[in-house]
C-alpha cells in the first residue's frame, strides 16, 4: 500500500475553499473533498478517475493508499470510518472497476456507513467507448445513493450533495464523473458551501415520562431482568448510567457483538447476547423475563432468531425503534429516546421507589460468571490441529488490551469474540451482509487510520487468502 503526501494548498477555517475556476474540474473537486474534511482516501487508480485521484494525493496532509482491487480500496475505507466515525473515500473507474464494487457497497448499505465513492464515468460525449456502463442502477440495486454529475455549473452542488446524503442517511454515495468532463476548465462557481453548513443538528430525544413509569413499572416486577446495550449507548456516552441502572435493578448486563467489552468489569456482566453468546449467558437468557435494549436494532443474530430469551418480555430503547427486524417482532414497548436520557430518567424514578423484584444476583453466579468457560463443548481433535478455543485464550493473554481487534467474518468469527477485557470502541466488526474476504482490507483502513502500529486483524485463511494471492 502506498502513501504520500504532496504540495501545499489553501483552505479557509470554515471547511470552505475560495474562488476557483479555469483549473480542471478534477482538481477543483479533490478541493471540495478536502474542504469536506477529507484526510485518507483509498484508491485503485484507472482512466475514468486517475487525474482526480492524483490530484488528492497532491493535497498537503493528505493520506493516500493505493490498493490492488476496487473491492479492497472500498473496504479499506469502511474500516477507516469504523476507526474514526469520518466518512469513508474511495476511488474507482468506470465500467470494470465499478463493477468490481458492488459486494462492498451492500456491505455499507446494510451496515449503515457513510461512505463517497468518486467513480469515473465514460465519457459523456464520446461515440463509443469499451468501458461503458449504466452504472447507476447497479448502485441502486446496493441500496447506495448514485449521482450522476453530468452538469458542469453544479459540480460543487454534486460533492455537497453526495456529503450530506452520507453524512445524514448513514449510506455510501457514489459520485459518477465523466472522465471527459473532469479535464475541462471549472466556470466560476464562488465559494465551495461544505456539507455541514446544511446539516440539521441532532439533539438528544428525551424519553415521555410515562413510558419510563411503564419501565420502571416492568423492572420493578422482574426476578431475571437483563439489560442489554449496543451500539446506541457507546455513541450517547451511556455506559456508566446504564451500568447503574442495572445495578439498580438488580439486573444483570450484556452486551450486543458490537459493543463487546463495554461491561467486563462487571462481575455480573454476561458478555455478548445472542448466537456468539457464552454456555452460561444462554443459560440465563431462558430464564430471564424481562430483556431492556438499549441502543440496539435486536437484530436476528442478537436474539439469536428468537431463541435467546424464549420467555422474556423486551423493551426497546432507541432513537429509531422498530417493530420488526429481520422478520422478527422486535419489542413489547417501544421508547424513543436517547439512550443516556432513558437510562437516566428511569434510575431517577427507580430510586425513588425503593427495591425491586430481582433476585438473579449472588456471589455463585458471579463465580460461575468469571470462572466457566465460554464454550464447554468437548470433540476430538484431529493429531496436529490446536483447539481454536484455546488458541484464542492464549492470544487473548499475550495481545495488549489496548490493540485495535478487527473481525473477519465467517464461521471463524466466533472464536476471538470470547475474548474479555477490552474496549468496544477497539473492536471492529461488519457482518450485515455476510461477505467473506473484507478483513484485511477492514484492517487496513483502522491501521490507517490510527496509525499506531496496534491493530490484530482475526480472519478465516479461504477469506485471507481471497486478496493474497
Amino acid at each position: 500500500m502506498l502513501q504520500k503526501k504532496g504540495r501545499p494548498v489553501s483552505h479557509s477555517t470554515t471547511g470552505q475553499i475560495p474562488t476557483m475556476k479555469n483549473v480542471p474540474i478534477y482538481e477543483a473537486l479533490a478541493q471540495a473533498f478536502a474542504a469536506e474534511g477529507v484526510d485518507t482516501h483509498f484508491t485503485l487508480m484507472g482512466d475514468g478517475n486517475m487525474h482526480w485521484a492524483s490530484a488528492m494525493k497532491n493535497l498537503d496532509g493528505m493520506a493516500s493508499f493505493s490498493a490492488r482491487h476496487e473491492h479492497c480500496a472500498c473496504a479499506m475505507a469502511m474500516g477507516y470510518h469504523l476507526a474514526t466515525g469520518k466518512v469513508g473515500v474511495a476511488s474507482v473507474t468506470c465500467g470494470p472497476g465499478f463493477t468490481q464494487i458492488t459486494t462492498a457497497l451492500t456491505v455499507a448499505a446494510r451496515g449503515r456507513i457513510p461512505l463517497v465513492v468518486f467513480a469515473g464515468e465514460a465519457p459523456i460525449n464520446a461515440k463509443w467507448y469499451n468501458q461503458a456502463f449504466d452504472q447507476p442502477p447497479l448502485a441502486a440495486a446496493t441500496g447506495a445513493h448514485y449521482i450522476s454529475a453530468h452538469s458542469v455549473q453544479r459540480m460543487y452542488q454534486y460533492v455537497r450533495e453526495a456529503f450530506y446524503v452520507a453524512r445524514h442517511e448513514h449510506k455510501p454515495v457514489v459520485l459518477g464523473v465523466p472522465y471527459d468532463l473532469q479535464k475541462q476548465p471549472l466556470p466560476d462557481l464562488g465559494e465551495y458551501q461544505p456539507s455541514c453548513a446544511v446539516l440539521p443538528a441532532r439533539r438528544p430525544i428525551p424519553p415521555d415520562a410515562a413510558q419510563i413509569d411503564a419501565l420502571v413499572a416492568k423492572l420493578s416486577q422482574a426476578r431475571c431482568p437483563i439489560v442489554l446495550a449496543g451500539r446506541g449507548v457507546m455513541r450517547a456516552g451511556a455506559a456508566r448510567e446504564v451500568e447503574e441502572l442495572a445495578e439498580r435493578c438488580g439486573a444483570l448486563l450484556a452486551t450486543t457483538l458490537l459493543a463487546r467489552g463495554m461491561f467486563d468489569h462487571n462481575p455480573f456482566s454476561i458478555g455478548i447476547a445472542g448466537g456468539f453468546a457464552r454456555d452460561i449467558a444462554h443459560e440465563l437468557g431462558m430464564q430471564c423475563d424481562l430483556v431492556i435494549a438499549i441502543g440496539t436494532s435486536l437484530n436476528y443474530y442478537t436474539v439469536d432468531g428468537g431463541n435467546m430469551f424464549p420467555k422474556a418480555e423486551v423493551v426497546q430503547i432507541d432513537t429509531e425503534p422498530v417493530g420488526l427486524n429481520n422478520g422478527l417482532k422486535t419489542a413489547d414497548l417501544y421508547l424513543r429516546a436517547d439512550a443516556k436520557l432513558a437510562a437516566a430518567a428511569a434510575l431517577e424514578v427507580l430510586r425513588a421507589r425503593g427495591k425491586t423484584s430481582a433476585s438473579i444476583r449472588s456471589a455463585e453466579l458471579a463465580r460461575r460468571i468469571s470462572d466457566e468457560p465460554a464454550d464447554a463443548a468437548q470433540f476430538p481433535l484431529e493429531p496436529g490441529l490446536l483447539d481454536p478455543r484455546r488458541a484464542i485464550d492464549e492470544l487473548d493473554r499475550v495481545i495488549p488490551k489496548d490493540y485495535d481487534s478487527v473481525s473477519g467474518s465467517g464461521h471463524q468469527s466466533y472464536f476471538h469474540s470470547t475474548m474479555r477485557g477490552r474496549r468496544p470502541e477497539n473492536y471492529h466488526a461488519i457482518r450485515d451482509f455476510g461477505a467473506i474476504g473484507n478483513g484485511i482490507s477492514f484492517a487496513i483502513g483502522v491501521a490507517a487510520a490510527k496509525n499506531n502500529g496496534k491493530v490484530v486483524l482475526f480472519e478465516g485463511d479461504g477469506s485471507l487468502l481471497m486478496h493474497i494471492q
